[in-house]
C-alpha cells in the first residue's frame, strides 16, 4: 500500500463502515477484484477529513457509515467486465431498474476512471447515533436512477432532509458532491488528482 494511504478503522476510530465491493452485497452480486478484506482505505487527508465530517455529524445526532473509499483500478476494469456480459437480472431491480448494464457508464454512474482510484473519493450515508439505524435517503447505495440525483423529485421529506444534512456536512468539511449520486463526494484539493492507483486492498 502507498505510504500515504491508511486503513480507515486505524486512523479514524469510530466510523462505522461496510465495504460493499468487499462482499456479494453490490451491483454485481459478487466480491469485486482487488477487495480481499473488508476494510476501507484512504489518503490520509481523506480518513482526516472524515474524522472532522463524523465530529460535526455528531452534532446533529448523526454517524457516518461508509460503503466505499478507495477503490483499485483492477476493480473498475471488473465493472467494465461485468457490464458486458449477458444480463441475469439477479441485481437490477436493485440497482439499475430503468437501465441496461452498459448504459451505467454513458449515464455517469459508473466511470472507466474513478476518482474513488485516486484515493479520495467516498461514498457513505448517515445513520442515527441513538439507535444505530440508517438515516432514509430515498434509495440505497449504487442505486443508478433518477431518484439518486441530488434534488430528486419523489422522495419524502424527510429523506431530502437527510440528503441535505450530509451534504451540508461534507461540504462543509471539504469535500464536493456529485450530482447524480447522492452518497458520493470528493475531497477538494485532493493530493493525487492525476494519479490511478490498482494496489489491492488486504
Amino acid at each position: 500500500m502507498n505510504d500515504d494511504f491508511v486503513f480507515l478503522d486505524e486512523f479514524a476510530p469510530g466510523i462505522r463502515w461496510d465495504a460493499k465491493y468487499a462482499t456479494w452485497d453490490n451491483f454485481t452480486g459478487k466480491p469485486v477484484d482487488g477487495y480481499l478484506a473488508n476494510r476501507i482505505v484512504g489518503t490520509k487527508v481523506l480518513c482526516a477529513t472524515l474524522e472532522s465530517a463524523q465530529e460535526k455529524a455528531a452534532t446533529l445526532g448523526f454517524g457516518l457509515l461508509i460503503w466505499d473509499g478507495y477503490r483499485p483500478q483492477r476493480a473498475v476494469d471488473c465493472f467494465l467486465r461485468w457490464s458486458k456480459q449477458p444480463e441475469d437480472g439477479r441485481t437490477k431491480l436493485r440497482h439499475y431498474p430503468n437501465i441496461d448494464r452498459a448504459e451505467m457508464f454513458e449515464q455517469g454512474y459508473v466511470a472507466a476512471r474513478s476518482g474513488h482510484s485516486r484515493g479520495s473519493s467516498v461514498d457513505l450515508t448517515l445513520y442515527r447515533l441513538a439507535t444505530g439505524e440508517l438515516a432514509p435517503m430515498g434509495g440505497g447505495h449504487d442505486l443508478m436512477d433518477s431518484i439518486s440525483h441530488h434534488g430528486a423529485r419523489g422522495i419524502t421529506q424527510v429523506e431530502a432532509e437527510n440528503r441535505r444534512y450530509l451534504c451540508s456536512i461534507m461540504e462543509d468539511c471539504g469535500f464536493r458532491s456529485y450530482d447524480r449520486e447522492w452518497w458520493h463526494y470528493t475531497l477538494k484539493g485532493e493530493p493525487y488528482p492525476a494519479t490511478y492507483f490498482d494496489f489491492p486492498i488486504t
